[in-house]
């Protein structure tokens, strides 16, 4: 089953992670993933690149799907990596059939950059007093210690998750 902490819900809609798709492929017998890069970013093609991904199962299932990347669907941070997000991207569709997971993986998306600005301020606020509360109980029960002048509100929420886990 799909843990919580690995999906993503941005404007009402739920994502799942990259990192997500591959803990549960892993607990549902992945063997091994394979990328293939099909199409090379160039000027002819508008630096779009291409991979194909096989995941592999332990039975010897295999999964086979695309990914692809290009400077206007990825957030302009992530341009030097386009070859790096269409690996990532035809992965995670991949995992997504090989663990029957329905929803898009978060790295999938062409992105805006207003959008992923947006939701990078909302996740500026600072904690609330009951996160940093919370925080304090889990770090000493986990024997931690957290810088909490670094925390948002959104680093607190995820650290306590991580903290439950």
């Amino acid at each position: 089953m799909l843990k919580e902490k690995f999906i993503i819900n941005i404007d009402g809609k739920s994502y799942v992670t990259y990192e997500g798709l591959l803990d549960l492929a892993h607990t549902m017998g992945l063997n091994k993933i394979e990328v293939e890069l099909i199409q090379i970013p160039s000027d002819e093609n508008n630096n779009l690149a291409i991979c194909k991904a096989t995941a592999i199962t332990c039975d010897g299932d295999t999964f086979i799907d695309l990914g692809d990347a290009s400077p206007t669907s990825v957030k302009t941070t992530f341009v030097p990596h386009i070859i790096r997000m269409a690996s990532t991207r035809a992965k995670a569709r991949a995992l997504r059939d090989l663990t029957n997971v329905g929803i898009t993986a978060i790295e999938e998306l062409s992105l805006e950059d207003n959008i992923v600005e947006n939701q990078a301020l909302s996740n500026m606020e600072k904690p609330s007093t009951g996160q940093i509360e919370t925080l304090k109980k889990l770090a000493k029960l986990n024997n931690q210690t957290i810088d909490y002048n670094s925390l948002t509100k959104y680093t607190a929420g995820e650290l306590i998750k991580k903290l439950q886990d």
